[in-house]
């Protein structure tokens, strides 16, 4: 399986049963995605930050809601989740979030989208194990540094991969991604172009790997 990050919340997972790319993202964001092509596209939450499913070419089904699927060979499941923080009792953005867990090549994959809350108990356990999981780190309208720490010891993945936070393409008010790094305690990080990972090559104990988004 490789996968390729292309910024903001999106991914190009290419595995044997299919290509899946989760939560494309619009130019406003500053990416640029070219017109890579998918056979599925996960949306997390009706923002064009996140479900600009246009960009992608081909033509493939998109999942933007939660329940359970099996499409082309892939094994999908979404779990609702809360969107934006909490201040004062209330919401300040509105709307859900899903977050998708994906079943390839006997990898589990836990993208979160745009969650903005530390999962509840009930929600972890609906997600379940996970191997791999990308998790927002940046703030804004999703989990900034010391809650997505909190989300990664709770759901336990044997790899992380931060995404949603500031870099020199990102437009939004994001955090940098080393205030995640020390939440986590990582002192020297690696930066991988893209990465390709199987079953018997993935971490014992949890590591968090970086990568470089698509240029």
């Amino acid at each position: 399986m490789e996968i390729t990050w292309l910024g903001h919340g999106c991914f190009r997972i290419r595995a044997k049963e299919a290509t899946v790319v989760t939560d494309p993202t619009d130019k406003k964001a500053g990416y640029s995605l070219g017109r890579p092509t998918a056979d599925l596209i996960t949306v997390s939450c009706d923002d064009p930050a996140h479900n600009a499913v246009g960009a992608i070419a081909s033509d493939p089904r998109v999942i933007d809601g939660p329940g359970e699927f099996e499409i082309r060979g892939v094994s999908l499941a979404g779990v609702a989740t809360a969107r934006g923080k909490e201040k004062d009792g209330a919401q300040q953005v509105a709307g859900r979030n899903i977050a998708f867990v994906i079943d390839l090549e006997d990898i589990r994959i836990g993208h979160l989208g745009a969650i903005g809350q530390v999962p509840t108990s009930d929600q972890a356990e609906e997600i379940g194990a996970i191997d791999i999981l990308l998790v927002p780190v940046g703030g804004g309208c999703a989990l900034d540094a010391a809650p997505a720490a909190e989300t990664v010891a709770l759901l336990e993945p044997k790899l992380v991969i931060p995404m949603h936070y500031k870099t020199d393409a990102d437009t939004y008010k994001l955090d940098p991604l080393d205030r995640f790094l020390k939440e986590m305690g990582v002192k020297e990080e690696e930066h991988h172009a893209k990465i390709a990972v199987t079953k018997s090559s993935l971490p014992e104990t949890t590591q968090v790997l970086v990568l470089d988004y698509k240029k």
